[in-house]
């Protein structure tokens, strides 16, 4: 038998999607039976956005070359000004390039 198809694997799996489901649910039904939200928890959920953009951002500046680098320092300045589509399109560009160059 697979690795995949292992008994052991299979419930780690099953395990895993229930405590997710659990999770998600409990947030939602929590909410639900609150009057109103707290202002600290309020404050708490309003930083989750930037929680998350950290976490996906952060190692990828700090391991990743210069051209990286270049390319989200970049992003930051253009997302200042444009859609979230552009920036995107711009870091991307940058990346490409500066990979693709013969001068680098």
């Amino acid at each position: 038998m697979s690795d995949f198809l292992h008994a052991d694997t299979l419930i780690l799996i099953a395990l895993a999607a229930v405590a997710t489901y659990l999770t998600r649910i409990g947030g939602y039904v929590l909410m639900t039976r609150m009057k109103s939200i707290p202002p600290r928890m309020e404050a708490g959920l309003n930083a989750v956005p930037v929680a998350v953009l950290t976490t996906l951002v952060a190692p990828a500046f700090f391991e990743g070359g210069y051209e990286v680098k270049v390319s989200m320092m970049a992003a930051l300045l253009v997302c200042l000004r444009f859609p979230g589509l552009t920036m995107l399109a711009v870091g991307w560009a940058i990346v490409i390039a500066i990979r693709h160059s013969s001068l680098f």
